[in-house]
């Protein structure tokens, strides 16, 4: 995987199209990724953002079941997590 820097990419835009048609890139600003580009072909667009959108859904429940799991509350029983609702919704009602 190659870096472009932000400031490479606005001095010379070309540098895109050529170095992506090789390999991803990471896009960096200040030295920090901030983006990834990825190549793709006419047709392969809406299929692309797809799989990327279903990438990061996975991404963020696996992150949910970690942090559950770090804070215990993948122990909860049903009964449990029910209360937690109703405790939830009651002080919502008095705010």
């Amino acid at each position: 995987m190659k870096y472009l820097s932000s400031r490479d990419l606005r001095n010379t835009p070309g540098i895109l199209k050529d170095q992506v048609r090789d390999e991803d890139l990471v896009l960096t600003a200040n030295g920090r990724p901030v983006a990834v580009v990825i190549g793709v072909d006419d047709g392969d667009i809406e299929e692309t953002l797809a799989l990327i959108r279903q990438a990061r859904a996975v991404r963020a429940v696996s992150r949910m079941r970690r942090d559950a799991a770090d804070r215990g509350a993948d122990k909860l029983t049903d009964a449990d997590v029910d209360r937690e609702i109703r405790a939830a919704r009651t002080e919502r009602r008095r705010s």
